[in-house]
């Protein structure tokens, strides 16, 4: 969790304002969410297929995995008083990329449970549109994963 933490920190300061060939406007590939803080069931599951063929380590060095152009999932949500916690669950190895309401890039690899899922924490989201890439580790190939958006515990 502090290594989440610590990366979720990172990302912010190191990736603001860094341009990307992702492109946030394309339609999700599995949808758009609307969560409310306090939101059930928690937490909130979507079934995808990570990866893509587009390196993530073009938003960012420090972005990990191969992801799509458009976003995975928009999450649009109205944060309420606990945290924000969005979460991978694979039995491959797993990474997410993370625009932000603020405009800024967050990434994580390894962040989560198992080892090898990722997790990114926010303390204290803010609300707004945030776009996700569920991306695969080491290989551009399409693997079942699943999303997970909490407020209560990452996976």
């Amino acid at each position: 969790m502090i290594r989440t933490l610590m990366t979720a920190a990172f990302a912010a300061t190191a990736l603001a304002g860094v341009a990307s060939a992702q492109n946030f406007s394309l339609n999700p590939n599995y949808g758009t969410v609307s969560l409310s803080g306090g939101f059930t069931p928690d937490p909130y599951v979507i079934n995808l297929q990570s990866g893509g063929s587009i390196p993530a380590s073009n938003i960012s060095s420090s972005c990990a995995g191969f992801i799509t152009d458009a976003p995975d999932v928009r999450l649009q949500f109205s944060a309420g008083s606990l945290p924000l916690i969005i979460s991978t669950s694979s039995s491959s190895d797993t990474t997410l990329v993370i625009n932000g309401p603020d405009g800024s890039w967050y990434c994580d690899d390894d962040g989560g449970e198992y080892g090898l899922n990722a997790s990114i924490y926010f303390n204290n989201p803010r609300s707004g549109q945030y776009d996700i890439w569920v991306g695969t580790y080491g290989s551009a190939s399409l693997r079942p994963a699943q999303l997970h958006i909490s407020e209560l515990y990452s996976q």
